[in-house]
C-alpha cells in the first residue's frame, strides 16, 4: 500500500473543518424552522469536529498557515454567529433588544478567536499550554444554548427561558468568552498507563448516556464545566507560584504540593486570616474593653504576660517566641 501523498494528508484537516462550518449553518437552518434538537445536535457536532481537526493535523504532520486561519473562521460562525442566531430566533424573534444582545455575544466570540490567535505568537510560560485564556469557542457556543436545552428536555416553561434571564445569560457567557479566567484544555491531558482501561470504560459508558440521553449529558456537561472554573484558577494560581512543578509529570506536581504542605506544617505556619484580623481589629478600636491589661496600665502597673496573651489572642494574632 502506497502512503499518502503530501497535498492528501493536508486536505483531510482541512475538510474536517468545512464539516464543522457546514454544521454550525446547518444549525441556523434547523433553527429558522424551528427544530430546536437539530439546531442544538448540529452545533455540538461542529464541537466534535472541532476538537478532530487539530489533533489529526497535528498527528498527521498537516499544520498549515491556512488551516489555522480556516479554523478560526469555522469557529466564528459554528460557535459565533450560529448560536446567537439560534437564541434570538428562538427567544428574542422580533426584538431589537434581543438582537442587540445576539450581537453582543457574536462580537465577543470574535474578538476571543482574535485574542486566541494573536497569542499564539507570544511566549508563554510552559505551563500556560495547559489552561486556555478565557472560556474556549465550543463550550462558549453550548453555554449560550443551556437555557434552550434545559427547555428541550423538560418541555416545560420555567425560569430558565424568561426572555430576561436568557439575556442575562448570553452576556454572561460573552463576557466568559473574552475574560482573563484560566480554563483547563484538555489537548495536554496526560494518562498513566494503569488508567488507560478503566477511562476506556468511562468512555464507552459516556457514549451510552450521550447516545441514549444527550440533552441530559449536555446539561451535566455544562454543569461540569461552569463547575471546574474555580479549581481552574486555583491551580493556575499554584502554578504560576511554583516553577519547579512546569515541567514534570503530575505524580512529582503532587508530591511538590505535599512537600509544600508538610514544609509548611513543619515551621508552624498558619492560613492567612484575612478578614479576622481586621475585623477583630475594628472591634478593638470601637468597642475599647477594659480588660485587666488597660486596668493595670491605668493604675501605672505594668501588664502581665498573660494579660499580653490574652490581648494578641482578641486580636487572633500569634506571636513569635524568640528561640
Amino acid at each position: 500500500m502506497m502512503a499518502p501523498s503530501g497535498p492528501g494528508v493536508r486536505l483531510l484537516p482541512n475538510a474536517i473543518t468545512v464539516l464543522a462550518m457546514c454544521s454550525g449553518l446547518s444549525a441556523v437552518h434547523f433553527a429558522n424552522v424551528g427544530m430546536w434538537g437539530a439546531a442544538i445536535a448540529s452545533i455540538a457536532a461542529a464541537a466534535v469536529f472541532d476538537g478532530l481537526d487539530g489533533r489529526i493535523a497535528r498527528l498527521l504532520d498537516a499544520t498549515s498557515k491556512m488551516g489555522a486561519e480556516l479554523d478560526s473562521l469555522a469557529d466564528a460562525i459554528s460557535f459565533g454567529v450560529a448560536p446567537a442566531l439560534a437564541i434570538y430566533l428562538w427567544k428574542f424573534e422580533g426584538s431589537r433588544a434581543g438582537w442587540v444582545i445576539a450581537l453582543i455575544f457574536a462580537v465577543c466570540m470574535v474578538v476571543r478567536l482574535a485574542r486566541f490567535n494573536t497569542l499564539l505568537e507570544k511566549e508563554q510560560p510552559p505551563f500556560a499550554k495547559e489552561f486556555f485564556v478565557g472560556v474556549p469557542a465550543p463550550a462558549g457556543g453550548l453555554l449560550l444554548l443551556l437555557p434552550l436545552i434545559i427547555e428541550e428536555q423538560v418541555r416545560t416553561k420555567g425560569w430558565w427561558n424568561d426572555p430576561i434571564v436568557v439575556g442575562v445569560w448570553t452576556v454572561v457567557v460573552a463576557i466568559l468568552l473574552v475574560s482573563r479566567i484560566p480554563t483547563l484544555s484538555v489537548k495536554t491531558v496526560k494518562v498513566p498507563p494503569r488508567a488507560v482501561a478503566p477511562l476506556l470504560v468511562l468512555i464507552g459508558l459516556l457514549a451510552a448516556a450521550v447516545i441514549t440521553y444527550p440533552l441530559v449529558a449536555l446539561i451535566i456537561a455544562m454543569v461540569v464545566y461552569l463547575g471546574h472554573l474555580p479549581y481552574s484558577v486555583r491551580r493556575y494560581m499554584w502554578l504560576s507560584k511554583h516553577p519547579e512543578a512546569w515541567t514534570v509529570t503530575g505524580v512529582e506536581r503532587r508530591a511538590i504540593k505535599r512537600a509544600h504542605g508538610v514544609a509548611a506544617r513543619r515551621l508552624g505556619l498558619r492560613q492567612p486570616l484575612h478578614g479576622r484580623v481586621a475585623g477583630a481589629a475594628m472591634r478593638a478600636v470601637r468597642r475599647p474593653r477594659r480588660d485587666a491589661s488597660t486596668a493595670a496600665a491605668a493604675e501605672g502597673a505594668a501588664p502581665t504576660a498573660g494579660n499580653r496573651r490574652r490581648s494578641w489572642r482578641q486580636l487572633g494574632l500569634r506571636r513569635h517566641h524568640k528561640p
